[in-house]
């Protein structure tokens, strides 16, 4: 059954045109002034439509998506992702301490998908350990050595990797991750169902 567009669908809509529109411009690297030549479209009413002051017509948005070089299906889209790029700063990025011994942990997946799909970057001293008890039922383990040798023990298995080695294993038995003596560094990704 097709879906019915409603008020608030329609108001929702036009609420994301302003701001698609300046992602758009700003990612072509283009000025207000380039983008009205490029458009037939007056810089004061560009600025005026990204600032969410004015309504533009069908036809003043065609012109501007084509100028732009954007999808314009794409720029109404209820659905359409958003084109921009989040980036947290290496010294922004949330840390965990006071959990193993002589291990850094960097925190590099999103908050909201703590307990689903957690990745960290773990840096270990020599020496260093982390031991942790079962995760949820079904959760498992990926783990890539990127630096020095760690022994990988999940339940009663045991192994060591190497520097460009990963593993994969179950995290729902108690299990554990050592440094071999030297130090390392490992990209660590959570899976729990």
């Amino acid at each position: 059954m097709p879906s019915v567009m409603t008020d608030h669908d329609a108001d929702a809509v036009l609420g994301r045109i302003p701001g698609r529109l300046k992602d758009a411009r700003q990612a072509k690297g283009l000025s207000l002034d380039a983008v009205a030549k490029l458009s037939g479209v007056s810089r004061s009413m560009v600025s005026q439509i990204e600032r969410g002051e004015s309504n533009p017509t069908v036809a003043t948005l065609w012109n501007l998506t084509r100028a732009l070089q954007v999808d314009f299906a794409g720029l109404l889209d209820l659905g359409a992702p958003a084109r921009a790029i989040e980036v947290i700063r290496a010294d922004q990025a949330p840390v965990i301490t006071g959990h193993g011994l002589g291990c850094h942990i960097t925190i590099l997946s999103e908050p909201g998908k703590v307990g689903s799909y957690e990745v960290y970057d773990i840096r270990f001293d020599a020496g260093g350990a982390l031991e942790s008890e079962p995760h949820g039922q079904g959760a498992r383990e990926h783990l890539t050595v990127i630096e020095g040798a760690l022994t990988i023990r999940s339940g009663e298995a045991e192994d060591t990797l190497r520097a460009g080695d990963t593993a994969r294993y179950a995290a729902d038995v108690a299990h554990a991750i050592r440094d071999c003596g030297e130090g390392a560094r490992c990209f660590l990704i959570v899976e729990t169902p």
